[in-house]
Parts: C-alpha cells; sequence; structure tokens
C-alpha cells in the first residue's frame, strides 16, 4: 500500500494557521472506511464534477474485466461488487455510451475507497 501524506497548509498568512475554536473533548474517530463501495468520481481540473450523462466505466484487472457501471449525471460512479479498502491494483477506462469511445484510462492502486479521475 502507498503512504498517504497530508497535506500542505495553503493559508493566506503563509502559514500561519489560525484556530477558530477549540473543543474540549475530540469527536471519536472513523474506524473504518465511510464508503463500502469502491466510488469514483471525475472532475475537471477546478475539482468540480462533470455532466457524465452517457458514460460508463470498466474496472479491470490485467486482461479481466472485473466490472461494468454507469455514471449518473453528476459525475459519480459506484462499483457495488468492488468492497473497500480495495486489495487489488485496478485499471480504470472510461468510455462514452453512444459510440464506445474511450475517454480516459487510470491505474487506481490497492488500499482506496474513493478516486478521482481528473481532467
Amino acid at each position: 500500500m502507498a503512504a498517504r501524506i497530508r497535506p500542505t497548509l495553503k493559508s493566506p498568512s503563509k502559514g500561519k494557521g489560525k484556530v477558530i475554536k477549540r473543543t474540549a473533548q475530540l469527536a471519536p474517530q472513523q474506524s473504518g472506511p465511510i464508503f463500502n463501495r469502491l466510488t469514483i468520481v471525475w472532475v475537471n481540473e477546478e475539482g468540480i464534477p462533470f455532466n457524465t450523462t452517457g458514460f460508463f466505466a470498466r474496472l479491470s484487472r490485467g486482461n479481466t474485466v472485473v466490472s461494468t457501471a454507469n455514471f449518473d449525471r453528476f459525475g459519480v460512479i459506484r462499483f457495488n461488487n468492488i468492497t473497500t479498502l480495495t486489495n487489488a491494483t485496478f485499471t480504470l477506462r472510461i468510455f462514452r455510451s453512444a459510440d464506445g469511445a474511450l475517454f480516459r484510462t487510470r491505474t487506481i492502486p490497492s488500499g482506496v475507497e474513493t478516486f478521482a479521475v481528473i481532467g
């Protein structure tokens, strides 16, 4: 599994973060994934989901197709037969339904519950 890095603070005060409010007691930590099935979101460079009406995706391992599903119109697809955290690396291919044109190919690493296709 790939090492996870923490996001860097990018604040207008040049790295001097501001505490808005401290809490006396922290909420319990999430013990497992929030999404129980592999979920993909297809977004533009600004992080805004595309209108993905008429698109579908295939998930494969090697030459074997593991799952196929349709995007909703909000840029999201869920593979109901892939539980999270994933335990294998997958290849994601996104197609237009009307003519089968291949739009994107991405590699999804193991150990994830969600994945964003940017661009």
